[in-house]
């Protein structure tokens, strides 16, 4: 399936055909992504039916709704950029999203011809002590972004993910430069207009291929994750869970944590911490309610 807006899905057939598709019933929907099977309908519509099997999906959860973001993924890239400020909160949690189902990450900052890189840079250092990668780079600059990113995209389903205002569009547009184009003559047969920013979809990447792109968030909830899926989000703890003395450590306020003691040597930052200690938090206030 290459796109979603609510209810409405295009799915494109083994041929390249496209058809506008829809559920029946009320039942979780698919995520852009997925594999699935359709009873056409007439010219150019279908009922989606099945759903295959996925190899992952990604999404966020809260008390009252889910949003799914895409299914059988590769990899994650994760826009940031030097302006406006991005949230690390929102940051950390994307990151223990794709943790807990095992997707790759690597992080892009973006609009690094602004004065405010440095500070953006300084931020992003806890992150890539982590190892992670982060990769800086000028959406503006098309040949840039490609140069820098097209290897790593080359070949694998990527989807595209960060808060509103950070240049993913743009970074978009440098990567596949008909996506513009094509945005709008997919909006025009949903009947959604001109404004695309609640549409997912995915598009092929010139030298082989997905580039998934995503709404802009502005909340993360990861209510649906276990305390071990969370734990998955946090490398830094890993080697230190080991050494809890007790095997159901919530890493909050047992002695003898192997978290809290490498937390008390600065090898787990006290913000990182704290992180885990409120999507726990959330996750066990939603419980009870």
């Amino acid at each position: 399936m290459v796109a979603a807006h609510g209810r409405h899905y295009r799915v494109q057939l083994e041929s390249g055909e496209l058809r506008h598709c829809y559920t029946r019933g009320k039942k979780a929907g698919p995520a852009v992504g997925d594999q699935v099977r359709i009873l056409p309908e007439g010219r150019d519509e279908g009922v989606i039916t099945e759903i295959l099997p996925r190899r992952n999906l990604l999404y966020r959860s809260d008390a009252s709704k889910s949003k799914q973001f895409a299914a059988n993924l590769d990899q994650l890239l994760l826009i940031v950029a030097a302006e406006p400020e991005f949230s690390a909160d929102l940051m950390g949690r994307a990151l223990v999203a794709a943790g807990s189902v095992d997707i790759p990450v690597r992080i892009v900052l973006n609009k690094t011809d602004l004065p405010s890189i440095d500070s953006a840079r300084s931020r992003l250092r806890p992150i890539a002590e982590l190892g992670i990668p982060i990769v800086e780079l000028c959406a503006l600059d098309a040949a840039q972004t490609q140069a820098r990113l097209g290897d790593w995209l080359q070949g694998r389903s990527t989807l595209l993910l960060g808060q509103s205002g950070m240049g993913k569009s743009t970074l978009l547009n440098a990567l596949v430069p008909q996506a513009r184009a094509a945005t709008q003559a997919h909006s025009e047969a949903l009947g959604t207009g001109r404004h695309t920013t609640t549409q997912t979809r995915l598009y092929d990447l010139p030298g082989g291929g997905d580039l998934i792109d995503s709404p802009g968030f502005q909340a993360f909830g990861l209510q649906h994750l276990t305390q071990h899926e969370i734990e998955q989000g946090f490398p830094e703890f890993t080697p230190a869970i080991p050494h809890c003395r007790f095997y159901n450590c919530t890493h909050l306020h047992e002695p003898g944590c192997g978290v809290l003691a490498a937390m008390a040597r600065g090898e787990i930052t006290a913000e990182r911490h704290a992180l885990y200690q409120r999507i726990l938090a959330e996750n066990d206030a939603a419980r009870k309610w």
